[in-house]
């Protein structure tokens, strides 16, 4: 369960257990296949292999986990270590002391003179705001008490229960050291699957199953999508390294340019949820990942992939330019009604908020827009007498990950709203998730086996 605590705010959710429970439990799995070579028997993946120079020496051999126990893996637990805030709050504004002692009109007039302060010594300019950060300031002004209220009462609630410690026994531990240059560089791959020969739509197999005698062409994860249907996890090779694919789940790994596969699945997902790599001037200037344009993320065929009545939920960074672009422009591009709007709060495992609430260089929140397609009303009356409809101002409290986009698991948090038998789909994703559909050129990036641990082996 991810769901550790609800009130009427929201959830407080334990996304380390979450991910721990999601059945990473290998049974009799391929494993080890030799490096670079995905499908021995392939000749293009050989003839890929060699080109590349990774073809395996004489001798190698395909290992097999079949005659070995299982073996039973977890996500390493110091990925969630958040023992302290990133930036320290002033002592009215730790939620571990009870809540804050400033009305909300001191709280307000102190953000702007920390912000204008901030701006004048940093930038050195003459306009104190921009449109931009004055439209922020705004939102953030409306919204504020409702995080700091909602968030408070979760809190409380975590430290009763004994989910959250406000203790300062572990305030000096060191900086998580967070592996690097972990897996094959995914988003490469997709853009080398490009110059695979074409294949004809009534030649290709729209599905390909994970079992524990048939290798995945690297051809083949590109062009289909590859589905674990069994009870326990699966582990593939790809380029050499390892990723985990836990039961019941599926994905495509392929850019936006490749997204026919998905289409050819002949799934409608009842939930569909994003997170689109925003274009930001962070992202360009550190050239850490791609960023989509506002015009790339509406060819997206949401409709085609959405059933009736179908819940949309779009992960928006706090700029609200995006957050207008989603309600103004995307939804009613692709026929959704905009219902509500929540708010991820991330916390320390003390119960502070990662960033003190009215800092100016990070806020502590992230915005969900939740949403659903529009269509007969016919259809819209039945289905919703099946869920309970989508309420507005809702608080996700958890501590982050300290990798950078692992957002928290949905699943539990949208099962109230949603049909039991749901079909889920995550667009943009870098993990995978039971009972989930996932697509993105970076899919499989929190599955590598480098993010877990071998709890015990029977």
């Amino acid at each position: 369960m991810s769901v550790v605590q609800r009130l009427g705010a929201g959830w407080l959710l334990d996304h380390l257990s979450f991910i721990s429970r999601c059945g990473y439990e290998t049974q009799g799995s391929l494993a080890h296949p030799p490096r670079g070579a995905l499908h021995p028997r392939d000749p293009a993946a050989r003839a890929t292999a060699c080109a590349s120079g990774d073809d395996p020496a004489p001798g190698d051999a395909v290992e097999l986990e079949g005659g070995r126990g299982k073996t039973r893996y977890v996500f390493r637990e110091e990925f969630f270590d958040v023992f302290k805030p990133h930036i320290e709050a002033a002592a009215p504004e730790r939620l571990c002391q009870g809540g804050s002692n400033g009305s909300p009109t001191d709280t307000v007039l102190w953000f702007v003179y920390f912000h204008c302060l901030f701006i004048l010594q940093k930038r050195k300019r003459k306009c104190v705001f921009n449109q931009g950060e004055l439209d922020a300031l705004e939102y953030h002004t409306k919204i504020r008490e409702l995080i700091w209220e909602g968030t408070l009462h979760l809190v409380q609630e975590g430290l009763k229960s004994g989910v959250l410690h406000c203790t300062t026994t572990k305030l000096g531990c060191s900086k998580n050291v967070v592996p690097g240059h972990i897996g094959c560089g995914l988003a490469e791959l997709c853009e080398r699957a490009k110059q695979f020969p074409a294949i004809n739509d009534s030649d290709r197999e729209a599905i390909r199953a994970i079992d524990d005698e048939t290798f995945i062409s690297e051809q083949d994860l590109h062009s289909c999508v590859i589905e674990n249907t069994s009870s326990c996890a699966k582990m593939i090779v790809l380029k050499g390294q390892k990723y985990l694919v836990p039961p019941r789940s599926s994905f495509l790994l392929s850019d936006i340019s490749c997204l026919q596969p998905l289409l050819n699945y002949k799934k409608k997902y009842d939930v569909i949820v994003m997170d689109p790599p925003w274009e930001n001037k962070s992202v360009k200037r550190s050239n850490r990942y791609g960023y989509l344009s506002s015009w790339q993320i509406k060819q997206i065929p949401v409709s085609a992939l959405a059933a009736p009545n179908c819940l949309v939920v779009t992960w928006v960074t706090n700029r609200q330019k995006h957050l207008r672009f989603v309600k103004d422009e995307l939804y009613p591009h692709w026929s959704v009604k905009t219902l509500a709007e929540w708010h991820w709060v991330k916390i320390t495992r003390s119960g502070e908020f990662v960033f003190p609430l009215d800092s100016s260089h990070k806020k502590p929140y992230e915005v969900l827009v939740l949403g659903r397609v529009q269509g007969s009303v016919e259809e819209a009356l039945r289905k919703s007498e099946e869920v309970l409809p989508i309420p507005d101002h809702k608080l996700i409290v958890s501590v982050p990950c300290s990798l950078h986009s692992h957002k928290p698991p949905l699943t539990e948090v949208l099962a109230e709203f949603v049909k039991p038998d749901a079909e889920r789909l995550e667009l943009f994703a870098r993990n995978l998730q039971p009972g989930w559909t996932s697509w993105g050129n970076e899919v499989l990036k929190f599955q590598h086996i480098d993010y877990f641990t071998v709890l015990q082996d029977e």
